[in-house]
């Protein structure tokens, strides 16, 4: 599933391509992704005809600020694609939304799991949503700093990399760049959360900004299905230390990479390295 920089990198690209044009119309050839969709005709009425004024990603969500005070909601799922064509081009086999714009373009979700989300709300409203309203902090802003991971973990008597994927401390930190960033600050990811001393802690916390900015300028890590909205591959895969490594060499000591199971999700670390 595509983390935070994949996210990222997506908005960016949207950013270049649709920010201010206006939406012609709105085609919906699916009813149904990971959730029920709104009926088209609902949709239509609430975005046609305004502007896109601004693009932001909060989590692994992307949202399109309009003119009129609503706002377009993406979640890319699994294999979700936002892709901007030219408006007449022909409909790819698992193109569920088209939304239509004024430059002749038109931006495009393509998901053949199926397991993405759209939605459409009022802006003021949306941060009162239940799949946002709980949300952490985000990973790259000043607020997320050695003080509050302290403070968040204080109490949790689960692993580390457990912890550093919960949404309600942080996030957009999925499996992989939580299993950099334990390399990079040399933390076991099984140590549990509330024993991590402070040291420990700050370099984890530069760690996770190093890796995310690291991933954002690769566009992001390409392992199965993602690609950008241009269709390219991201490239931090070649970066990776740890995760999917198992059985190869440590870049740091030499010894092998392992892989064990956490919490159904597969770990890798250098137990070496990571004390």
């Amino acid at each position: 599933m595509p983390e935070l920089a994949e996210v990222e990198t997506v908005k960016r690209y949207l950013e270049k391509h649709i920010t201010n044009y206006m939406i012609t119309s709105y085609e919906q050839f699916q009813n149904k992704l990971r959730y029920q969709l709104d009926e088209p005709s609902t949709v239509s009425s609430n975005i046609v005809n305004s502007k896109i004024t601004s693009i932001r990603r909060r989590a692994k969500y992307l949202l399109i600020d309009l003119s009129n005070s609503q706002t377009i909601v993406f979640h890319l799922g699994m294999t979700g694609r936002l892709v901007v064509k030219n408006n007449m081009q022909i409909k790819e086999k698992h193109d569920h939304i088209k939304i239509n714009l004024s430059n002749n373009k038109s931006l495009n979700l393509n998901n053949y799991r199926r397991f993405g989300m759209f939605y459409n709300y009022p802006t003021n409203i949306l941060s009162k949503q239940n799949f946002i309203k709980n949300l952490g902090l985000e990973p790259l802003d000043n607020e997320f700093n050695s003080n509050y991971l302290q403070n968040k973990l204080a109490n949790r008597n689960v692993a580390i990399k457990n912890a550093l994927m919960n949404n309600n401390i942080l996030v957009g930190v999925g499996n992989i760049y939580a299993a950099e960033s334990l390399f990079k600050a040399k933390i076991n990811p099984q140590t549990i959360a509330s024993m991590l001393t402070y040291q420990q802690t700050t370099s984890l916390v530069k760690a996770i900004k190093d890796t995310l900015l690291e991933a954002i300028a690769a566009g992001g890590t390409t392992l199965k299905d993602f690609v950008s909205g241009d269709s390219k591959p991201g490239y931090f895969k070649q970066k990776l230390a740890v995760y999917g490594r198992d059985n190869l060499s440590c870049k740091l000591c030499g010894k092998k990479i392992i892989k064990i199971k956490q919490a159904g999700r597969s770990t890798f670390f250098c137990k070496y390295c990571q004390k």
